[in-house]
């Protein structure tokens, strides 16, 4: 495998004392061919050990796996602060799949503008490094997936279980760092159960969630109104895009429920007309919109500063 050494350098060197250090010591490496005591084992097991990119400090460098089978997707129609671009209520089964347990923080998405050379809003690292990188279109994040999935791909220190799901193999194609599809989003953030909002049917209130204020906060601040998967801030703090489509008219999905991932709305290629959907709600909305079911949608080339991303890492479909 092809050694990668990356460094960020300048402004773009931001030190985290959780988001950017090295995987734990536990993280199963890959095999190095480099004679133990050579000059060159140094070298090696630096760039084994470090994670230049400001991913979070654990075993899956702040992946969480979520388990194959189905989950209940959108509102009930009798739902009175539901939508009906989120209904019916119905069951989708997906595949397993990997997702970020924090949004992308704005170190993150300077060590790629640093690696890249890609021209970003320079609000979009503005912001304190722990906290959701903002003023992000929807391309912005789809270029930080593209690469970060060819980083991962080739540095030795990812997580065997994600290495070969990125690698693939003849049997399996190769899976890649993307945005999530809106039932992957959705799955995480509410489980199994049918519930509401991630941490069960109990409206938010300022221990659980960041909405009804003037700003974001670091991403994982409100451990309280975690996913049943433990995934934090998927209600309030920022929207997040998702890869999914909704449709030309703001007013009426073209893509509407129930969900079928082969209808088109999986569509990465879709041209900059089509609106695009984020999920999770934003710092100074109300309650009214943190439900893990209420779909937004903007333009894919729409920079505010509410929106943000999370990633994750699955074969694309649905």
């Amino acid at each position: 495998m092809k050694r990668i050494v990356l460094s960020v350098l300048g402004p773009l060197a931001v030190s985290l004392s959780v988001y950017a250090q090295s995987p734990a010591a536990t993280v199963e490496q890959a095999p190095s061919a480099i004679e133990p005591g050579s000059p060159e084992t140094s070298a090696a097991q630096a760039d084994v050990l470090t994670n230049p990119w400001g991913l979070p400090e654990d075993p899956l460098l702040g992946f969480i796996e979520i388990p194959a089978g189905a989950f209940t997707m959108g509102t009930l129609i009798a739902e009175p602060e539901g939508d009906d671009g989120e209904r019916p209520q119905h069951s989708v089964t997906l595949p397993d799949y990997f997702i970020g347990k924090y949004e992308v923080t704005v170190a993150q998405f300077a060590a790629f503008v640093g690696d890249a050379g890609y021209q970003a809003d320079p609000r979009s690292l503005a912001g304190p490094a722990d906290h959701p990188v903002r003023y992000v279109t929807w391309f912005d994040a789809v270029a930080y997936c593209a690469w970060l999935t060819e980083r991962l791909r080739g540095w030795t220190g990812t997580p065997s279980v994600l290495a070969s799901r990125l690698q693939g193999d003849d049997e399996e194609p190769r899976w890649q760092v993307s945005l999530p599809s809106e039932a992957e989003w959705e799955k995480a953030a509410r489980g199994t159960d049918g519930r509401r909002y991630p941490w069960g049917d109990t409206r938010a209130d300022s221990t659980r969630a960041n909405y009804g204020g003037s700003g974001p906060t670091a991403v994982g601040g409100y451990p309280a109104g975690a996913s049943p998967y433990e995934v934090l801030d998927m209600a309030g703090n920022v929207l997040e895009w998702t890869r999914s489509l909704w449709g030309a008219d703001l007013a009426r999905p073209q893509f509407g429920y129930p969900y079928e991932p082969d209808d088109g709305r999986e569509n990465v290629d879709a041209p900059a007309t089509i609106r695009r959907v984020l999920r999770g709600g934003y710092f100074y909305l109300g309650a009214v919109g943190l439900s893990a079911a209420h779909r937004f949608r903007y333009d894919p080339d729409n920079r505010f500063g509410t929106r943000g991303f999370r990633v994750v890492v699955s074969p694309l479909s649905p």
